[in-house]
């Protein structure tokens, strides 16, 4: 028998799995019309489109594995799991990747190597969506891998007669998990970080610089920047929150019995639908088009 906060959790993450992959469709709806009609996609917008697609994919796939998962089939929720890591790293770098694009679009450092990415970083966005495929594809070979040391350790402990191999199964998912984010999850991260302290940063320099005695159109490029540097604080909040819950809950083992693990997967996974409502409210043509449209 379920408890009523387990029972409340399960249904926030499914509404909020299904809002998001809602959210998202459209987004792909709008961005592959653009593309249908104009045969080709700036380099920001196949990053968003990359983007939308593969967080439509990873809700889709996490209602799966935990509705297989409930129900017992523990092997097939591994596998589609595998499946769920690689669209998950591939997610990290892409937001990465996004970061990077407006920080070097966007920034007013003066260094001779911002000055080549800003000439070059449109003709780069396919090789660094291809770079996302890979890093993807490794995450899941080492996912398969870690899962198929478990499952042996599982059988050989368990031929022993060892009632305690549960446990040790567990601890060593947990470490080797640990490892896993750190190597695949981490490098992301920490490349959206640098590149939105750094677009902050530049924002608010030129800020200052831009305020003086002259009112005129000062003011209208001061509001525009304080506009973008409200929707990345927000982005930078949201993406940390989802990061970290994700590294804290992947590293403790819950039952899905327990409100916690579900509370989890709310928390993980609204962390990735606001993420995904800020990305299309902070680009103006996005906006406009599904304002003319809806």
């Amino acid at each position: 028998m379920l408890s009523t906060p387990t029972v409340i959790f399960m249904t926030a993450f499914f509404l909020v799995s299904l809002a998001s992959m809602s959210q998202n469709g459209l987004l792909i709806v709008v961005l592959g019309r653009e593309w249908m009609g104009n045969r080709a996609l700036s380099a920001v917008d196949m990053i968003v489109a990359s983007l939308a697609s593969s967080r439509f994919c990873l809700h889709g796939i996490a209602i799966l594995t935990n509705l297989l998962a409930f129900f017992g089939f523990c092997h097939q929720a591994n596998i589609v799991g595998i499946l769920w890591d690689f669209t998950n790293t591939f997610i990290l770098w892409l937001t990465a990747w996004l970061a990077i694009f407006y920080c070097v679009k966007v920034s007013s450092f003066s260094h001779p190597a911002l000055f080549w990415l800003k000439w070059r970083i449109s003709w780069l966005v396919p090789r660094l969506l291809l770079s996302s495929v890979i890093m993807g594809g490794l995450s899941a070979i080492v996912s398969t891998t870690g899962n198929i040391f478990a499952i042996r350790m599982t059988v050989s402990q368990g031929s022993l007669g060892n009632c305690t191999f549960g446990h040790m199964t567990l601890d060593f998912l947990r470490y080797y998990h640990l490892s896993h984010v750190l190597l695949m999850w981490l490098s992301p991260f920490l490349l959206f970080l640098v590149s939105i302290i750094s677009l902050m940063f530049s924002l608010y320099r030129h800020m200052g610089k831009m305020r003086g005695p002259r009112p005129g159109s000062h003011d209208f490029r001061i509001k525009a920047h304080a506009m973008a540097l409200k929707t990345l604080a927000a982005f930078f909040i949201f993406y940390v929150l989802f990061f970290l819950s994700l590294i804290i809950f992947a590293t403790k083992g819950k039952t899905m019995q327990s409100h916690w693990y579900w509370a989890r997967e709310v928390i993980i996974y609204t962390g990735i639908s606001l993420n995904s409502v800020i990305l299309v409210f902070s680009n103006p043509r996005l906006r406009k088009t599904l304002k003319v449209r809806f």
